[in-house]
């Protein structure tokens, strides 16, 4: 196995184990994704990676080739399925090393690391950040194009420049221009267009 193939795991693993954690009314709760609840987030990283070419498509035509219309639909209609399935099919997913179509192993590790974020901060739930995780997703992130930066709100090098990131519990930095020092919890959800504000 990977060093990549390891965090993956390893991150899909923690989110299942946070997910067996939580009560009803937090699988309820509102996540960091504005259109999606807790479990919304669960079916999403539960399905996306094995969803079938067929499947998608009829998907992306129902939502007018809009890709986050498309990834919210998607969601909302496979948690129809059931907690039970969804903690089943993440369980497969992290020891099958299955990604989304058309992606690069990174951004599986991405959705697994940043999904959890987006659980985790509403709930006030902290867990800390892998070193190594965090650089390579905050990295790819700042080097992708169009159409990979449709679903975090844009070029994320647009959106931050004028600024340099540092994170304060890993060797990492970014930018140029006003110095921004933060965990790398709270980078990521900067990079990811999930700067919401919030502490932990």
């Amino acid at each position: 196995m990977t060093e990549l193939a390891h965090l993956i795991r390893t991150e899909r693993l923690a989110f299942v184990e946070l997910l067996e954690s939580l009560t009803d009314e937090q699988w309820q709760a509102q996540s960091l994704c504005a259109a999606w609840t807790v479990e919304n987030v669960a079916a999403h990283l539960a399905w996306a990676p094995v969803a079938g070419v067929l499947e998608m498509a009829r998907t992306c035509v129902r939502s007018g080739f809009r890709v986050n219309r498309m990834n919210a639909d998607a969601a909302v209609r496979w948690t129809a399925r059931g907690r039970p399935a969804i903690l089943e099919q993440l369980r497969t997913n992290a020891e099958s090393g299955a990604k989304p179509m058309g992606v690069p192993p990174v951004a599986a590790l991405t959705d697994a690391v940043v999904h959890g974020l987006d659980v985790r901060v509403p709930l006030g739930l902290p867990r800390s950040v892998d070193g190594d995780a965090f650089r390579l997703i905050a990295d790819w992130t700042l080097a992708s194009r169009w159409p990979a930066t449709i679903p975090v709100g844009g070029n994320p090098r647009r959106r931050l420049n004028g600024i340099r990131m540092v994170a304060t519990d890993a060797d990492w930095s970014w930018g140029e221009g006003a110095e921004v020092r933060e965990p790398t919890d709270r980078i990521l959800l900067r990079i990811l267009a999930r700067d919401t504000g919030r502490g932990w």
